[in-house]
């Protein structure tokens, strides 16, 4: 029987790594899925696009065509999560990452473990879009507490992941990566189970733009 997974997708990670063979609107993050999980025998049960928000402010035609983007994975059920791109000093950081931790309802065995992962687990130097944080507590959230999945399938080359994915193994939940050779963590490939997207198999994964016509004209 085909464990439950859920696919946890590190939208900033993949659009930077992806462009080096495609653009990335161009790939079918469903057919990436479908292709993962048909080779790895999972059933995925839910995918998830956590993704930073530019602001309008940046230029309105960059922000109108990431939103009708957004909007299009949304009609095809993939569940978007957003966070607005800002740049926070290191105590708002820690602030943030405590009231997203306060706003999970947490018992008294999950909270110090969660705790011991998220408060150190972004690099306070870089740009802080709390993604990284978001996606590292629902990973946990919905494979161990609220049992939701057997394997928490992640799209990301971040080696900030791998403590989450450390407290997941720990648990007996399975565990996998996936994302293009370039900007992959070698940590990540040593510590758990990879799956490497190479040109070759993302080619069979290339948007079918007709097919996609034919569907919106039927309905």
């Amino acid at each position: 029987m085909s464990k439950r997974a859920i696919i946890f997708v590190d939208a900033n990670n993949w659009y930077h790594n992806i462009k080096c063979y495609f653009e990335p609107g161009e790939v079918d993050i469903i057919k990436v899925v479908n292709l993962i999980c048909s080779i790895k025998k999972f059933d995925s049960v839910e995918i998830r696009w956590y993704a930073s928000i530019p602001n309008i402010q940046d230029g309105e035609s960059m922000y109108y065509k990431h939103m009708s983007f957004l909007s299009n994975l949304e009609k095809k059920g993939i569940k978007i999560i957003t966070r607005k791109l800002q740049r926070l000093s290191n105590k708002e950081i820690l602030d943030r990452k405590k009231e997203t931790i306060n706003n999970l309802d947490l018992c008294n065995t999950c909270r110090p473990l969660i705790e011991s992962v998220f408060l150190d687990l972004a690099d306070i130097k870089k740009k802080e879009k709390g993604i990284d944080v978001w996606i590292a507590v629902d990973m946990i959230k919905e494979s161990i507490i609220d049992k939701n999945c057997e394997a928490c399938i992640l799209i990301s080359g971040d080696t900030d992941f791998v403590p989450a994915l450390n407290v997941i193994k720990k648990q007996g939940r399975e565990v996998l990566t996936a994302m293009v050779p370039k900007g992959y963590s070698s940590e990540l490939r040593q510590k758990f189970p990879y799956f490497i997207l190479n040109k070759e198999k993302l080619i069979n994964c290339l948007r079918d733009y007709e097919n996609e016509k034919s569907k919106r004209d039927e309905k």
